[in-house]
């Protein structure tokens, strides 16, 4: 195992975890991770969206104990504490998805270190359900997974992505496609973000945990993604979307207030995925693991309850 990193426990509510230390990937970047023990039902690897942070997790953490499941979270290259875009720290970037698959790789040896034998499963949001869906794909050996409205595609029209790639492309030359994506504004930036104009969740306390973390550690806040990052999600997601479904049990929630991702690849993935259950929560936004606490709790018992089903495979 590599050096110990660090964790903000006090903003967290988390359990203690076992460990929390630096990764690195196979380009050399550096990434944090964090591991709690392994429950008796199992480890669960959460595969966080964009902008989040381990400490975001806390008390998902608390809830998979209750539930009899060790966790291990990584915060994703360019978020987190994590390395980032150097210049421009709080601007979200990658050149390419294929790296998030180092990370994924890392992450994985560790965690086979540190739980070898548990029974393995997925819970992923958003971007990490991206991230995921492509290393299930190329093998990514899980017994079941759960994800919170996945980033299948994005909610832009086919005009605005013609648009964006064009408009990266001629950027690209001269590293101009790490510039933020135009018109980014206020609701990038959570730690100042008006809790009535957000479009993660409708709970406000919630919503008040996760922008305490980022106001009292500024190295964890995450602003707007590059245009280069735009283009890449797009071109992952329409990838994907020309994939099979893995072999594996699978469970989806998408609440019918979605704003950020394509509800519409999330119905037909899910639709196409044998075995697969949808479950659509009436008035839910983006984040059903931060949202009130009838979702919420919805969201989590049945993704349990498929773990549940399997850890004795």
């Amino acid at each position: 195992m590599s050096d110990p990193a660090p964790f903000f426990a006090e903003v967290s509510d988390a359990p203690p975890p076992a460990r929390v230390i630096w990764l690195t990937a196979q380009d050399g970047t550096r990434l944090r991770a964090a591991f709690w023990p392994a429950g008796p039902k199992g480890m669960v690897a959460i595969f966080p969206g964009r902008t989040e942070v381990i400490e975001k997790y806390g008390r998902v953490l608390r809830d998979l104990g209750a539930a009899g499941y060790g966790a291990a979270v990584i915060d994703w290259r360019g978020q987190g504490l994590s390395d980032r875009l150097a210049g421009t720290p709080l601007r979200g970037h990658v050149e390419d998805f294929a790296q998030y698959q180092q990370d994924v790789a890392a992450f994985m040896a560790a965690l086979d270190e540190f739980s070898p034998d548990a029974p393995r499963f997925l819970l992923a949001h958003s971007m990490g359900g991206c991230i995921a869906l492509r290393a299930l794909c190329d093998g990514l050996a899980m017994r079941a997974c759960a994800f919170s409205a996945p980033m299948w595609g994005l909610r832009l029209t086919p005009v605005m992505q013609r648009a964006v790639a064009a408009v990266t492309t001629v950027l690209g030359l001269g590293k101009q496609d790490r510039r933020e994506i135009p018109g980014a504004g206020i609701t990038f930036r959570l730690w100042e973000n008006p809790f009535d104009s957000n479009e993660f969740t409708r709970d406000r306390e919630s919503y008040a945990y996760m922008q305490r973390q980022v106001q009292t550690h500024p190295e964890l806040r995450l602003g707007a993604p590059s245009l280069r990052w735009l283009v890449a999600a797009l071109a992952e997601t329409r990838a994907l979307s020309l994939l099979p479904a893995p072999a594996l049990p699978a469970y989806c929630g998408l609440g019918t207030r979605e704003s950020l991702v394509a509800s519409e690849a999330i119905k037909a993935r899910m639709a196409g995925w044998p075995g697969g259950r949808l479950d659509i929560f009436d008035g839910g936004l983006h984040e059903l693991l931060m949202e009130s606490a009838p979702i919420r709790e919805a969201f989590l018992a049945a993704s349990t309850a498929l773990f549940d089903a399997h850890c004795d495979a």
